[in-house]
């Protein structure tokens, strides 16, 4: 199966996943519905068509799982028959948001979820196009901002990504996942946060990172990922000043406190002992060889022995007095 049809593939699951109204509002778009009527017809027809979208993902799931079996025979299609046929089930799906909009051009939702349909089936210039006349009917409308800025994240210019998240915030403070997009941006592309909040230097949009990271997690307190994407900004931090050594523990301290809330959020004893891994790392970085040897002794999951043997063997390079770092997170 080439990557073609494997990345096609997984953009027609990605569009299955909030089916009631837009089976399009995937969670990195932080799009909350307002109330409407749902038995009004034009809600039917909508709702019609997100029903199509949903039954042609489930066709396609069960193709390809019967084309695997085939393959796995020595049968089945050709890679360009069976995405052929995907295609054109895609297309069904494509001709009927298009037929909608055609009726209620100014349905917002509607075109929202059309543009996530063609951005996630490869056709992102349609996509921005689609997301692009959203913002000119309903200017205050964060989901078509917080699109957009996705797509410039991923295509550029990134200020502009900046620009759309931090707008989207704006238009709904409450709304975590605008906070984590931007929190994610800031951190990933330094010099262009450096020069959109005319900060000094990478250090400070580290720590502005951190801050909007905090923001959203205070939005969404019981999110696991977003408590350990806050917890591996302080793998790259630096005590302030630099040479302060007890500036220096606070902020270890303050990055295994963010470890051990992301802890208490791990669903299961594979997940809370590779935080602890990750609390090895802190310990280790730091110095304390002690902490990180009583955290070792306490990982026993069968998945994580290469992870620990690895953190055993940086700490016998540093008990041995070898400099050893890992800020892999």
């Amino acid at each position: 199966m080439n990557d073609f049809l494997l990345g096609l593939i997984s953009a027609a699951f990605a569009t299955n996943q909030v089916v009631a109204v837009s089976n399009h509002v995937a969670r990195s778009t932080g799009i909350h519905l307002p109330l409407v009527d749902v038995n009004s017809p034009v809600e039917r027809e909508l709702r019609r068509v997100m029903e199509a979208d949903e039954t042609a993902i489930e066709a396609i799931d069960e193709w390809i799982r019967k084309e695997q079996q085939l393959q796995d025979q020595g049968a089945g299609l050709t890679g360009a028959g069976l995405e052929l046929r995907i295609e054109e089930r895609l297309k069904t799906v494509d001709a009927a948001y298009a037929a909608f909009i055609d009726r209620h051009p100014d349905h917002v939702r509607a075109r929202l979820a059309h543009g996530s349909f063609l951005n996630e089936t490869g056709r992102e210039a349609e996509a921005v196009a689609a997301w692009e006349k959203a913002r000119e009917i309903a200017p205050n409308n964060p989901a078509a901002w917080n699109n957009l800025a996705n797509h410039f994240a991923h295509r550029g210019p990134l200020i502009k990504a900046i620009e759309y998240f931090s707008k989207a915030i704006e238009l709904n403070p409450a709304e975590p996942v605008y906070r984590r997009n931007l929190a994610t941006t800031v951190f990933l592309f330094r010099k262009d946060a450096r020069d959109f909040y005319d900060l000094p230097d990478d250090q400070a949009v580290l720590r502005k990172s951190l801050e909007l990271y905090r923001e959203a997690r205070r939005l969404e307190p019981l999110d696991f990922t977003l408590a350990t994407d806050l917890a591996q900004v302080y793998y790259f931090l630096k005590p302030q000043p630099p040479e302060d050594a007890v500036a220096a523990g606070k902020l270890v301290d303050e990055g295994l406190r963010a470890w051990d809330e992301a802890r208490t959020l791990g669903g299961d004893e594979l997940t809370r002992q590779g935080v602890d891994i990750h609390k090895v790392r802190v310990c280790l970085n730091a110095g304390r060889l002690e902490a990180a040897r009583k955290l070792l002794g306490q990982i026993s999951h069968p998945a994580l022995d290469q992870l620990r043997a690895r953190q055993l063997r940086r700490l016998d390079d540093l008990a041995a007095g070898h400099t050893s770092t890992d800020t892999e997170p």
